[in-house]
């Protein structure tokens, strides 16, 4: 098949958050199964500073847009995947110092920026089943991209058009007087989907435009549906229940793997995992951690935003510094008064807690291999790579029971015989001290070392999704060859 990703981000070039992880990761392998597969992206100045060689398309993508003719610079890059990357480029909309705001604050032209993405995207489709080479596949991520299977059905674009939802509680809201600027009208749009509560909403007209909606695992598809997680998007995909599925992220194993990481001060695998205790010291020397190899060590990696828990982490600090002789490490930024409270609890942990703030991924790749329990308190999550990069490296997640961090995490027993980590429900501070006073208790346990080497051998790796998502693009095929 001839399949064309449009998102936004794409790891290690333009990364937020785990969408940029997949992005890198599925194409690749689908690429692996034998398809041929193409990415279009806004082209931000992060790729020029990573140095990529890009082909500059002598002759710009012009289309009429909001009334006017609105034109675009294409840039052409293979990487070393074989997987195509095609640059997107207008005028100032993607030079942005951030992809979408800063500190939480979108920029007002956002609708704008992405729409233009869009819709570029739809004319490179075009071009394509113009030229007689179509693409069997338009698969698109999130609210930026949301508008393309509308923008496809405007053109004549016949491919098939898929919309993975990462993350349901970023939508893509705006006023509707915005709606000229994307170049439509509302005869454009299906009755029952851009208007939302007097407004528009790109998200919510991409789940009733596209031919079938993803999201990234199991559990969360069916969250989504709930009234109660459902972000008042539950009736739309209620009605479109028969189209939805939740397929699970995976692990890139060639980014994310003991046994091969050159960022580690030594490597390590499942059948010997002696060299993680010299991870472990140089990974407290780098942090100005006490040098103490028996010492458990607890790590927080994620955004400091309130879906992810951190400021349960904060709360339950003190209580965990008091009650146990552990070390902590958090690393992440985002939220200023969360970061407050994370700061001050390490302040007064003896050296025993440090907050990193951000750091580059080099070091997060040392943080999972020097930790022995990786905590993710979030209160929602659609899928979780942190909880599965820790059990490659061998650090056990302490994770609340929700999205995919239930269909990736089995509670361990008291013993450890059976179980892939520690999982706690509800929402209380209490709650999370007691799991991770669980976790503690039971890596003194002679049965520690198995469950390392269980999780380590999990097979979270992305053939696995990557066939899923193969079925379903047949599928989809089949459906509108009968």
């Amino acid at each position: 098949m001839d399949i064309l990703f449009v998102a936004t981000e794409i790891a290690p070039y333009e990364k937020v958050g785990g969408l940029a992880d997949v992005v890198a990761a599925l194409p690749k392998a689908l690429r692996g199964l034998g398809h041929r597969v193409t990415v279009v992206l806004p082209k931000t100045p992060r790729f020029d500073d990573a140095g990529l060689l890009l082909a500059r398309r002598l002759t710009p993508l012009t289309f009429n847009f909001g009334g006017a003719d609105h034109s675009v610079t294409l840039y052409d890059v293979r990487l070393s995947s074989h997987v195509e990357l095609i640059l997107v480029e207008s005028g100032a909309l993607f030079t942005r110092p951030a992809t979408y705001g800063e500190r939480g604050e979108d920029y007002q032209d956002n609708a704008e920026r992405f729409a233009v993405l869009s819709r570029a995207a739809a004319e490179i489709a075009l071009a394509r089943q113009d030229g007689g080479q179509p693409f069997d596949i338009v698969h698109v991520h999130d609210w930026p991209t949301a508008l393309v299977p509308t923008y496809l059905q405007k053109l004549g674009v016949t491919a098939k058009c898929i919309l993975t939802i990462h993350n349901l509680s970023h939508q893509g809201i705006f006023p509707k007087d915005v709606l000229p600027k994307l170049g439509l009208t509302w005869d454009a749009f299906h009755v029952d989907g851009i208007e939302f509560y007097g407004k528009l909403n790109l998200l919510k007209q991409g789940i009733v435009s596209a031919d079938a909606v993803t999201t990234v695992s199991p559990t969360y598809a069916r969250e989504i549906q709930d009234p109660k997680t459902g972000e008042r998007l539950d009736g739309i995909l209620r009605a479109r229940e028969s189209a939805v599925l939740g397929i699970l992220n995976g692990v890139d194993y060639a980014v994310w793997n003991p046994a091969s990481d050159s960022e580690l001060a030594a490597r390590y695998d499942a059948e010997d995992c002696t060299n993680k205790t010299r991870c472990k010291g140089a990974l407290q020397r780098e942090l100005g951690l006490p040098l103490e190899p028996e010492t458990p060590l607890v790590a927080y990696v994620g955004r400091l935003a309130a879906q992810k828990g951190p400021d349960l982490l904060a709360q339950a600090l003190p209580e965990l510094l008091r009650g146990t002789d552990a070390q902590f490490i958090i690393v992440g930024d985002g939220d200023a008064a969360i970061k407050a409270q994370l700061d001050a609890a390490c302040a007064k942990s003896g050296g025993r807690a440090v907050a990193t703030g951000h750091v580059k991924d080099a070091v997060v790749h040392r943080v999972f291999a020097g930790a022995d329990i990786v905590v993710v308190p979030s209160r929602f999550e659609p899928c979780g790579l942190v909880q599965m990069y820790a059990q490659r490296y061998g650090a056990a997640p302490v994770v609340r029971k929700t999205g995919g961090l239930t269909d990736t995490v089995v509670d361990c027993d008291s013993k450890l015989e059976t179980g892939t980590g520690f999982v706690f429900e509800g929402d209380e501070v209490g709650e999370l001290v007691g799991a991770v006073e669980r976790a503690l208790a039971a890596r003194v346990l002679t049965a520690w070392p198995r469950l390392t080497r269980r999780i380590m051998r999990l097979d979270r790796s992305w053939d696995r999704a990557a066939r899923q998502y193969e079925q379903l693009y047949k599928s989809l095929l089949s459906s509108s060859a009968t």
